[in-house]
Parts: structure tokens; C-alpha cells; sequence
């Protein structure tokens, strides 16, 4: 669901608020987001987090109260953008009718110290989505885009050109405009009320529009011809409602997963999907993209990642399959050995040159037909059987040995996997790159090496009756929190048999008796912090930390753990949220 120009203008008045502020600060997060920070030297709000977004999926402008985290090396955008806004004053935020763009006016002093006005202009248009730094003067003019358009067959975006902005459609603005002058643009209309709606109106969104249906005729396939005096009036109530007393709504469907937004309660879903109340534009826009945003960002940075640990976990199983193979070929020594021993009690009957022989296998009783090689003596023959005897019960031990450890090594990879799944940060991103190149799976990076190795904070959370736990967010996190801040009285959980965070229930200095229920919301934490997140009735294990150990030489994040027990729990994002420690 993209933006429409509707609810962007609900959005530039609301942040008519921030004119007069300056730019504080400029980064960029990822190839198509940039923030700006906004400080006010005095009025009721003290400062603003701008978000712009040219992401086709989520395209919008809006104040944000998401986490960012400023990249070490600013991309050339970002350090264009520094240069031509830093410190600026904005002066005014302009959208033209109901266009899906916004203009925000900077003054600026450029770099022989004349006061200018530069514009950053967001087209907030899907697939075409672009942030736009522009040049005011006689002739306004394009410095620079976060995506340059060279197409001669689009509208041409690149640095120096003059800007055009996108033609304009002659439709009626909402806010401009009377109910009553809409409906008569309607009323002979042989189209779907919605239909009709959407090319009388401009900068609205279909949503908008079957609501409109819906609530003025109980069906949003209404024609517009058909429309009797009542269903007018009704019309007409609802758009001047929709003008004057906006409900800033957001519509989930069964799943949890989010629909639409809008600037009007929508009731046209029934009360199969969930609705949500903002007070404010912003907040519904923040909310509805932020979460999608985020893991789009995250996945967008460590698809190398895991490229190179699925490529190490295929290759690893491919050779499990190989050794496997081997092994159940290993299970027939024996019989080399039982033949070396006939040939060595018939030697008295066997003579060089001969190619086979059959003697009796004192063994089974039966008699066995034996291959010889001619070149060799019977006694020589008999060595040779047992040397390849004694050949088959090394390379048993040997590939016993790689089994186990390609079976812990497949174990430490999807571990891994996992750990990548859930980083929501950049920091996160680089300890399991680290991770990976300390065992060897990604060329040694001096400048990783080098960079700061501070670990990141485990995730935390307070259970109902008010003990701590924490949750490792990788194998280095999990290690750190098991291993040397954990206390061996402490609760130790994890799931059973599948990739997941190590959770530690901290039970000591509380004066609150350990109750079950507690250990069941830490068994829900390990549940959901793991691979078992979308299953049922995932297996837990639980235990003492005095009980866990970690074997010498093992990977990261990998322990051996006794005197445990089993819990049964399905994991609950609610009840995750409820829990997760403010602050």
C-alpha cells in the first residue's frame, strides 16, 4: 500500500511545526533512505528526525521514531547532502495540490557565503520514488538524486539538468473543494462509485475511495447513477468528515500482517481485520513502514552473508554424504579379516601362481571360494588381506571423527543462519561477519580486525513477577552471557535440537520467590528467539548454568549441558513485547 498525496498533506501540516528549525544532522542508512534531524532553538517541540524514503515498496516522508544507525563511511549522497544543508534553516514545506511530493525549503549559505535556497523535494511515487536536491534561483535546477533517471523515454533525473516536475491531472482537491461540487461531477457517471471517486478526485487512495462507497451505500461496488438522495447526503457527510476530522487509521489483516492506511476509520473490511487508532499522520506512517523497513535494510546487507554461510552449509552436508557413504562401505572388514585368517590355516594347501582357491570357512561351516593374487605367496596374501583389513578400521575411526565434526559444524552454520535472520543493526551484522572470519569461513579484514570490538548488548527483558533475562542475539553474545556473565545459580534455557539464543534467567538478588510461570515466559524468549519462532509447542530445554559447559575447542555459542528439563511452549510475540525491558 503506497502513500497518497491525501495523507501527505495531513502530513505537511503537521510538520508546519518544524519550520524554523536546522538541519542538525544528515545520514544515510541505506541506498534509498536518508534522515535528516531537525533542531528548534525554542518552541514546544525541541527537536524532529526527518525520515525520506525512495524505497519503491515503502516510499514516504515523515517524522520517525525508529533507530538508525549512522554508517562509518557516509555513501556520496549523504556527504553531498552535508554539504549543501548542513546547518540550514527550513523555511517552508510546500506540496503542490495533492501531488505525492513534498518540497522542503532550506536556507542555506553556500560556499562563498551568499544565502540560498535549496529544496529537497520527495516524490513519494512507488516505482519512480526519488529524493531531490534542487537548486533555486531564475531556473530551478537539479544538484543531485538519490537515484539519477538517465531513461530519454522517463522524466530525466540527473545532477545539473532543470527540473519538470510530474504533470499534473485535472482533478478536484478534496480539501479545496465542496462535497456537493464532487457529487455533481458524479451523479451521471455510469461507473463504480470508487472508480468515479478516484479520476474526479485527485491524490486519493483506492482504500479511500470503496470506504467512501461503502459507507455512504453499504457496497462498494456501487454505481454511481444509482445513487438516491439519502446515499448523497451521506456522501457528502463523509468527505466533509474525512476533511475536517481525520482518523489517522491503519487495518491489519488476520495474520497480524499490515494492509492499509488511511485518513478515515475503515470499516469496509468488517470485523475480520484488526484497526488501529494514530493521533497523528506521522505516527501511522512511521508505524505502518518502520518494522518492514528495517528487516528490507537488514536483508539488504547481509545477503553476502549468507551467501557465504549457505554455501558453507551445502558444501558441508555435500561432504557428510560423501563420508556416510564411505563409512556403511567400511562395515564389511570383517570379512577381510576372517579371510586372512583362512589363508593363513590353509597355507599348508596353497602354492604362488594360483588365482583362487575354496576352503572350507570355519567360520559359517560353508565353504568359501577365496580370489588370490598370483604374484603374491599364500602368506603374502594373507598380509594383504589384513592390511586392507586394518586400512578399512582406520578410515573408520578417521571418518567417524569428520561425521561428528561436520555434524557440529552444520549445527554451528545454522546457528549462524539463524543469528543473521534476527540482527536488526549494523553492529550485529559486523560481530557475526567477525565471527566468520575468525573461523575461518571469510578472509581475514584488517579493517574489520581493527575496528571497535566492543560486544553489543544482549536483549532484555523483565518477566511478571520481576526477574531479569536475558536473550544472546549471536554465538559470541551467546557465549559472553553463559559463559562469564551468567552466575551459576542462574536458570539456563535453549531449544531442543534447533538453532537458537542462549537465555539466561537471572535468579539471584531477587526477592521474589522463582515461580513457574517465570520460567515459562523465559522458555517463550528462547522459543521465539530462535528457528521454532513460527511453530507450536516448541521443545525447551532448561537448566542450571553450574550444569552448562562448553567442550575445549568447540565453535562458538556451542555448549554440552546435563541435569535438564523440558518445557513445552508456543511462542507469543505479544507476550514478548509485554515483557521486553523499556529503557
Amino acid at each position: 500500500m503506497s502513500l497518497d498525496g491525501a495523507l501527505l498533506h495531513f502530513v505537511k501540516d503537521e510538520l508546519s511545526e518544524l519550520v524554523g528549525a536546522r538541519v542538525e544532522k544528515i545520514y544515510q542508512p541505506s541506498r534509498d533512505e536518508l534522515i535528516v534531524a531537525l533542531r528548534m532553538l525554542s518552541g514546544a517541540r525541541s527537536s524532529g528526525k526527518l525520515i525520506f524514503s525512495a524505497n519503491s515498496a515503502s516510499a514516504r516522508v515523515c517524522l520517525t521514531e525508529a533507530e538508525f544507525e549512522n554508517p562509518k563511511t557516509p555513501p556520496m549522497f549523504c556527504m553531498l547532502m552535508r554539504k549543501h544543508l548542513s546547518g540550514g534553516k527550513l523555511v517552508g514545506i510546500r506540496q503542490d495540490g495533492l501531488e505525492r511530493i513534498l518540497n522542503f525549503d532550506f536556507e542555506c549559505v553556500n560556499e562563498i557565503g551568499d544565502v540560498v535556497i535549496n529544496t529537497l523535494c520527495a516524490e513519494i511515487m512507488g516505482r519512480s520514488a526519488n529524493i531531490i536536491l534542487l537548486r533555486n534561483g531564475n531556473e530551478v535546477r537539479v544538484i543531485d538524486s538519490i537515484k539519477r533517471v538517465s531513461d530519454e523515454n522517463s522524466r530525466r533525473i540527473l545532477p545539473n539538468i532543470i527540473y519538470e516536475t510530474p504533470p499534473r491531472q485535472d482533478r478536484l482537491n478534496l480539501f479545496e473543494t465542496e462535497p456537493s461540487e464532487i457529487i455533481a461531477k458524479l451523479e451521471n457517471s455510469p461507473d463504480r462509485l470508487s472508480k468515479a471517486l478516484m479520476n474526479v478526485l485527485e491524490g486519493i487512495a483506492p482504500v479511500f475511495a470503496r470506504e467512501c462507497a461503502f459507507c455512504s451505500t453499504g457496497d462498494i461496488d456501487a454505481v454511481c447513477r444509482e445513487l438516491n438522495e439519502e446515499q448523497k447526503a451521506r456522501l457528502c457527510e463523509f468527505l466533509e468528515n474525512a476533511k475536517s476530522s481525520p482518523k489517522f487509521t491503519e487495518i491489519t489483516d488476520e495474520s497480524g500482517k499490515k494492509k492499509e492506511l488511511s485518513f478515515v476509520n475503515i470499516e469496509q473490511y468488517g470485523e475480520s481485520f484488526g484497526i488501529r487508532a494514530f493521533e497523528t499522520a506521522n505516527a501511522l506512517i512511521d508505524d505502518f513502514y518502520a518494522r518492514s523497513d528495517a528487516e528490507d535494510r537488514i536483508r539488504q546487507r547481509s545477503r553476502d552473508l549468507l551467501k557465504t554461510v549457505n554455501s558453507a552449509y551445502e558444501r558441508t552436508l555435500r561432504k557428510l554424504e560423501i563420508r556416510k557413504k564411505e563409512l556403511s562401505e567400511c562395515g564389511g572388514r570383517e570379512r577381510l579379516r576372517e579371510i586372512g585368517d583362512l589363508i593363513n590355516a590353509n597355507i599348508y594347501r596353497l602354492e604362488k601362481g594360483m588365482t583362487k582357491c575354496v576352503l572350507e570357512d570355519f567360520y559359517s561351516g560353508e565353504p568359501r571360494e577365496i580370489s588370490l593374487d598370483a604374484r603374491l605367496a599364500p602368506a603374502q596374501n594373507a598380509q594383504k588381506y589384513y592390511a586392507e583389513y586394518r586400512k578399512l578400521c582406520n578410515a573408520e575411526e578417521k571418518l567417524t571423527e569428520l561425521i561428528t565434526s561436520g555434524n557440529g559444524e552444520l549445527l554451528y552454520l545454522d546457528s549462524v543462519l539463524d543469528s543473521l535472520n534476527r540482527a536488526e543493526t549494523d553492529s550485529e551484522l559486523s560481530e557475526i561477519r567477525r565471527e566468520l572470519s575468525e573461523q575461518g569461513y571469510l578472509r581475514k579484514d584488517k579493517q574489520l580486525l581493527k575496528a571497535d570490538r566492543k560486544q553489543s548488548e544482549p536483549l532484555k527483558y523483565i518477566s511478571s513477577d520481576g526477574y531479569e533475562i536475558l536473550v544472546g542475539k549471536n554465538n559470541r553474545q551467546n557465549d559472553l552471557l553463559t559463559l562469564k556473565t551468567a552466575k551459576a545459580t542462574d536458570i539456563w534455557l535453549h531449544v531442543k535440537d534447533i538453532a537458537g539464543s542462549h537465555v539466561i534467567l537471572r535468579t539471584a538478588d531477587n526477592g521474589n520467590p522463582l515461580t513457574q510461570r517465570t520460567i515459562y515466559e523465559a522458555a517463550q524468549l528462547a522459543a521465539y528467539h530462535s528457528k521454532g519462532r513460527e511453530s507450536s509447542g516448541v521443545p525447551v530445554d532448561y537448566t542450571m548454568v553450574k550444569f552448562v559447559k562448553k567442550p575445549a575447542g568447540a565453535k562458538p555459542g556451542m555448549v554440552i549441558f546435563t541435569n535438564n528439563k523440558t518445557m513445552f511452549v508456543t511462542p507469543d510475540e505479544s507476550v514478548v513485547e509485554k515483557l521486553r525491558a523499556k529503557g
